[in-house]
């Protein structure tokens, strides 16, 4: 069986955590063995603790906040108290470079044959250093193509090392034998980091059959247990059930057809243009149809905050369910009729997936992965940034039952054909394979703050 050390920055919260853990898990019935190096924090709560994240992994964490060093990110998101990589100069990359150089060393980086690292960050860099000789297969999750693009744009004056930061990132991508990138991105990747398309591999997340397929449960119970007797809801400033309902709230759940949205309260998500799209449709449905957004990881939210949006656009059955561990978002899925994800910039969309698995059609922005993730039939796409659109779509969802019921259908089908953890962990295990067989990947061109041959930092 091959080694396979997997990295990632980040502490667990978006999609890059759930396809690290899916791959982990499923990659030893492919011939390889996985131990993880995982970003981790305790101070925001047990969510963001890498090692319960990861429970019943080979899982080495790594907690940047115990030494007080940054804990970067691809989003410029003001209060977050996390800092835009575009921004750090190069004492501070260095010092994460050389914590993430003791972290692969001490997991054994250089006896394994094959390192998975997830984005582009400084542990890139640090696997030069300390396991030079190890070929290294990347995997892109669209965040880091985001800020790319922004640089090329023109980046704000805020990110005062926008160019050294590109250069970098597109030295550790050609020095990746192979790159795995989300189907909607491989374009963009080719693009931004002019590495050859013969090297990237066309890659999606994966969910778990076992977890998201249809079922039964009691709705009204469900809804009753998250919004009245267990409120996770929260306003702005506010902790976790600060937002909450009374029995008389659940009335439209009685009857109604629920819509659900699942994911993070970030500017991108565009849950206020959903609030007013919502609040447009709503004297058009032939029945009642409550909306709950479930997600917002607590104290993080971007520019409008959904409880101000209901509050300013005056609308009524609009629900606040509060963050919730993944494992338990399957009965969630169960009590809903549809998903709706208004995302503007969704790189892939692993909410779409799993909701698609459990039988909901889906209403989506037709942004880079929901375009490649809702075929014909499975649910209805509008364009990004259109209230009417997406009014007139969810007219659609609530008001006809049978062709609903239909999509929701085809919706399964056609995930399950593409996106179970199987098939997409036997396409990475074969990427892994083939760089053993090919060795390091040297990259065109050293990249700036990179190792030369001569031990020297390259500036």
């Amino acid at each position: 069986m091959g080694r396979v050390l997997s990295a990632i920055s980040f502490f667990p919260r978006g999609g890059s955590a759930h396809a690290a853990r899916g791959l982990a898990r499923e990659l030893p019935r492919h011939g390889w063995s996985v131990r993880l190096v995982p970003g981790s924090r305790r101070d925001p709560g047990a969510d963001a603790d890498a090692e319960r994240f990861y429970r019943g992994l080979d899982v080495c964490p790594v907690d940047l906040s115990a030494e007080r060093l940054p804990q970067p990110s691809y989003e410029d998101r003001a209060g977050s108290g996390e800092p835009i990589y575009a921004s750090l100069d190069d004492l501070q990359f260095e010092r994460l470079v050389r914590r993430w150089g003791r972290a692969l060393r001490s997991a054994g980086a250089a006896t394994c044959d094959v390192l998975h690292l997830h984005h582009l960050t400084p542990i890139n860099e640090a696997a030069a250093r300390v396991a030079a000789e190890v070929p290294i297969v990347g995997q892109l999750h669209g965040t880091e193509l985001l800020m790319l693009e922004r640089i090329d744009a023109g980046p704000p004056a805020s990110w005062t090392n926008a160019e050294r930061w590109r250069e970098r990132m597109i030295g550790w991508a050609r020095r990746c034998s192979r790159l795995l990138v989300a189907p909607g991105s491989v374009d963009r990747a080719t693009d931004l980091l002019g590495v050859a398309r013969e090297r990237i591999v066309a890659l999606p997340n994966g969910f778990d059959p076992a977890l998201f397929h249809p079922r039964r449960i009691d709705r009204l119970a469900h809804w009753r247990r998250h919004l009245v007797e267990e409120p996770r809801g929260w306003a702005p400033g506010q902790a976790a059930g600060s937002v909450a309902y009374s029995e008389r709230d659940l009335a439209p759940f009685g009857d109604g057809i629920v819509l659900v949205y699942v994911g993070r309260f970030t500017e991108v998500k565009r849950l206020p243009l959903l609030i007013r799209a919502y609040a447009q449709a709503q004297p058009r449905f032939r029945r009642s149809a409550p909306l709950v957004l479930v997600g917002g990881y607590p104290g993080e939210w971007e520019g409008e905050h959904p409880a101000s949006a209901i509050a300013a656009s005056g609308v009524r059955e609009v629900f606040l369910a509060g963050w919730h561990d993944h494992a338990a978002l399957p009965p969630f899925l169960a009590a809903a009729d549809a998903m709706v994800f208004p995302s503007v910039c969704e790189q892939f969309g692993q909410a779409l997936v799993e909701a698609m698995a459990c039988e909901l059609p889906v209403v989506a922005a037709s942004s880079f992965g929901p375009r490649a993730i809702v075929e014909a039939g499975t649910g209805w796409l509008v364009p990004p940034d259109d209230v009417d659109a997406m009014a007139n779509a969810l007219v659609a969802v609530v008001n006809d039952d049978a062709e609903r019921e239909l999509r929701g259908r085809r919706a399964r089908e056609s995930v399950t054909r593409r996106y179970v953890w199987p098939l997409v962990a036997r396409r990475a295990a074969a990427a892994f394979a083939l760089a053993t067989q090919e060795g390091p990947e040297e990259a065109a061109e050293p990249a700036v703050g990179s190792a030369s041959p001569h031990g020297r930092i390259l500036a």
